[in-house]
């Protein structure tokens, strides 16, 4: 039977993305209820508390200590996360992330510590993981469709967010670039579906030392870059397959698969990792031929806060959630370590590791009616 318990909710946080999270929080999964919201700009809090029918504008202080909440879903910059999240774990509060955890692996380990001792959960983004085009994935990789894993390869290449983003300056300091902004799909998707990774080596480079804004309203605002933008990195997973792994802001156009796993039986193509949906091809050994397979059921559109859903229901059926402290953790040093690789030259061997999430059963996520 499906929980009909609702968990409260404290925002912090109310820019660009809390839009998809509010709308699917108040009127998607029947699980959460958003009591309150906060941002360092009031008036942004409270137009999205109009906007979604929040009852209570707060402080962010206020949000991260008040008894009325059991979760706080923090929306800050990447550079905010650890506090955030740190002072809600102070102040009795579980809290969930928007990806990464925080910036440093010293940081998300103390978090994960702070929390355990606590017995409080602490969770991250992104979920896009047990959306239904990567469950289909996960459910052919454990059925064996493309035998023995033997390797696999993934690449995040654009030209930056400068163009489009209305603040893009984050992007482009530690905690921001390619690896720490999109990479947490792409790694996330590649440790769900392979498992934890052992050891990283790789090289990276500042390609640009400047960048110009050209969306609005900050067009023409130069902005100094000091985060690698280009990355490449190899990765040697704990069961034995290695990866290959490229994060660049440094490029205009590129044709290389978003992801590829690669068999003894055959090759997956998997979709887009910053996506819930598919497509979904495999290409078998006795075929040779590329099939496009159907999505198993489940969440295929945009469903930000389906982690948040699954992690509240942990919290009411006393379990690990899957987007958990142990994989956000995991993830945030192997984005470390592809970053740092090139400039300490050799293999860095990890510190972390986590178990593959549980697959998703869609029916057990509460939809409100």
């Amino acid at each position: 039977m499906i929980s009909t318990s609702r968990v409260r909710v404290g925002l912090v946080g109310c820019g660009t993305i809390s839009d998809i999270y509010l709308k699917n929080a108040t009127g998607r999964f029947a699980n959460l209820e958003v009591v309150a919201c906060a941002d360092l700009v009031r008036e942004r809090a409270e137009t999205q508390a109009a906007a979604y029918g929040i009852p209570h504008v707060m402080s962010v202080d206020e949000v991260t200590a008040s008894p009325e909440i059991d979760i706080v879903l923090n929306l800050t910059i990447p550079a905010a996360h650890y506090q955030v999240a740190r002072r809600s774990i102070e102040h009795g509060r579980s809290t969930y992330s928007e990806k990464p955890l925080a910036t440093t692996p010293e940081e998300g380990s103390e978090l994960v510590d702070l929390a355990s001792s606590a017995n409080l959960l602490v969770g991250a983004a992104p979920d896009t993981f047990l959306g239904a085009g990567h469950q289909t994935c996960r459910r052919l990789i454990d059925e064996g469709a493309i035998g023995e894993i033997v390797g696999a390869a993934a690449c995040f290449a654009s030209h930056g967010n400068e163009h489009w983003h209305p603040n893009p300056a984050f992007s482009y300091q530690p905690g921001g670039g390619p690896v720490f902004n999109l990479g947490p799909y792409y790694l996330t998707a590649l440790v769900g579906l392979i498992g934890p990774v052992r050891s990283v080596s790789g090289n990276s480079r500042i390609s640009f030392p400047t960048r110009t804004i050209s969306s609005q309203p900050l067009a023409g605002q130069v902005i100094p870059v000091d985060t690698p933008t280009f990355v490449n990195a190899s990765f040697t997973f704990a069961s034995g397959p290695v990866a290959s792994f490229t994060a660049t802001y440094d490029v205009w156009a590129s044709e290389r698969p978003k992801i590829e796993i690669y068999g003894a039986e055959g090759t997956l193509s998997v979709p887009d990792p910053n996506t819930f949906g598919g497509p979904v091809r495999l290409y078998r050994r006795e075929t040779k031929a590329w099939e496009e397979i159907p999505l198993d059921s489940g969440f295929a559109d945009n469903a930000r806060g389906l982690g948040l859903s699954d992690f509240a229901m942990g919290m009411v059926e006393g379990r690990l959630p899957r987007a958990g402290a142990a994989l956000a953790n995991h993830v945030l040093e192997l984005m470390t370590a592809a970053e740092s690789a090139g400039d300490e030259g050799g293999t860095i061997m990890l510190g972390t590791t986590c178990e593959r999430p549980a697959p998703l059963d869609p029916a057990t996520i509460p939809i409100r009616d």
